[in-house]
């Protein structure tokens, strides 16, 4: 089984990609292989609304490492989308990412359907449940499951590393983490039988 992190924040490495990292921690424990895509220093341009994906089963423009990431989450079991606030909600490249595989995976149902999927985000101060939850509309409008934890998937911390001062937050990745290999291993074996 695999996991597909993607991190949208600007920073490598930053307070986001840290989180992603902690929960792979747990997957990884339980023999769950990883791969972490850091969005940062590529642009995701918007989607066309050129209905061209049709049939295609991924985007046709090919200006972006959109194809490639989204490719990838075909093929994995799981997803992890990672976002620092700004504004109050999800980055605009992560935005950018989702509004195109939205239309892709709309126009061709079913290619992340029954997927496990989780989202985190590294808040400075608000606008931390805004993100979780924007992210997590992704998921539920593509008949995927969402993994939860014993509390919001979020941590705070502005500067890098910042977030690992937050006992709770990363209690909470280490919780989601063991709870989205629970639910894998689960799929696994009932797809197995």
């Amino acid at each position: 089984m695999k996991v597909l992190g993607i991190n949208g924040s600007a920073r490598i490495d930053g307070n986001t990609a840290v989180l992603i990292k902690m929960v792979f921690g747990e997957l990884e424990k339980a023999g769950i292989e990883t791969e972490l895509i850091q969005i940062s220093g590529n642009v995701i341009e918007p989607c066309k609304v050129c209905w061209a994906c049709g049939g295609q089963k991924n985007c046709v423009h090919k200006k972006d490492i959109f194809r490639e990431v989204f490719d990838k989450m075909v093929a994995a079991d799981g997803i992890i989308l990672g976002s620092p606030v700004y504004a109050g909600n999800i980055s605009a490249n992560i935005q950018a990412f989702l509004e195109r595989a939205a239309v892709v995976s709309d126009i061709n149902r079913g290619l992340l359907k029954h997927k496990v999927g989780a989202s985190v985000a590294a808040a400075r101060r608000g606008g931390a449940l805004n993100t979780v939850d924007a992210m997590n509309h992704f998921f539920l409008l593509q008949d995927m499951f969402i993994v939860g934890s014993s509390y919001w998937s979020i941590a705070y911390g502005r500067l890098p590393n910042e977030v690992t001062d937050d006992t709770e937050g990363m209690e909470t990745m280490k919780n989601l983490g063991q709870n989205m290999a629970y639910l894998l291993k689960i799929m696994e074996r009932s797809n197995a039988e």
